[in-house]
C-alpha cells in the first residue's frame, strides 16, 4: 500500500508541476498511473489529500535537513542561541546542499515548478512559494546574519546579497544545457561571499 500512495504522490506532483495544480484532475492522475481513479480513491479520498500529503512531506523533509546540516529548525524568536552557533561553513555546505535538493531531487524540484507556475493564480500557492523560496529563506538568512554579526552589521542587505544569486539560479539552472556551469557558478557566489564575510566579521 505505501509503494502505491508514494507512486499516487510523485505522479500527482509532476502532473502538477507540467500543467499546473488547477488544470489536473484525478481522473488525469488516476490515468497516468494507469488505474481506476476507484482505486486512486482507495488511497486518496481526492485531490486535495493528495496536495495536502505534498505539503506534509516537504515540511517533514524541512526540518530534517536543517537538522541533518547543523541549521536552526525553528524560529529566531523560539531558538536565537541556535541561530548564533550557525558557522560560516555550515551556511556554505546546507546552501549547496539545497541548492541541489531543490534543482536535482525530483520530489522537491517539481514542488517549486508548481509553485512557480501556481504562484499567481492562488494566494494558498503564493504563501507556499514566498516561504519555500523567496521571502521566507531571504528571512532565514537575515536572522542568521543577524545572530553572527555584529549590531551594526546590515544583516537583511546581506541576506539580499547572498540569496538573491541563489535564488536567480534555480531558473538559470531549469533551462541551462550545463547545468554543472550553473553548480560551478553557485559554488563560486557561496566561496566568495563567505570570505568576504569572514573578513568583516
Amino acid at each position: 500500500m505505501f509503494g502505491t500512495k508514494e507512486k499516487i504522490l510523485t505522479t500527482a506532483l509532476k502532473l502538477f508541476a507540467r500543467k499546473g495544480y488547477e488544470a489536473v484532475s484525478v481522473s488525469m492522475i488516476a490515468s497516468e498511473l494507469g488505474i481506476t481513479k476507484g482505486a486512486l480513491y482507495k488511497h486518496y479520498k481526492n485531490k486535495r489529500a493528495i496536495f495536502e500529503s505534498i505539503i506534509k512531506r516537504m515540511e517533514e523533509t524541512d526540518i530534517a535537513r536543517a537538522k541533518e546540516y547543523g541549521m536552526p529548525e525553528s524560529d529566531m524568536e523560539e531558538a536565537a542561541s541556535d541561530y548564533a552557533r550557525v558557522s560560516l561553513d555550515r551556511i556554505k555546505t546546507y546552501t549547496k546542499a539545497q541548492f541541489r535538493y531543490w534543482t536535482e531531487e525530483e520530489f522537491s524540484s517539481d514542488f517549486r515548478k508548481m509553485l512557480t507556475l501556481e504562484q499567481y493564480g492562488s494566494s494558498e500557492m503564493s504563501k507556499l512559494y514566498q516561504q519555500y523560496l523567496a521571502a521566507g529563506p531571504l528571512g532565514y538568512m537575515e536572522d542568521i546574519f543577524r545572530a553572527i554579526t555584529d549590531e551594526k552589521t546590515d544583516a537583511r542587505r546581506l541576506a539580499l546579497e547572498f540569496y538573491g544569486p541563489v535564488f536567480l539560479l534555480y531558473s538559470v539552472y531549469d533551462e541551462a544545457e550545463d547545468k554543472q556551469a550553473v553548480l560551478e557558478a553557485l559554488e563560486r557566489h557561496v566561496e566568495s561571499f563567505s570570505t568576504e564575510l569572514k573578513n568583516n566579521i
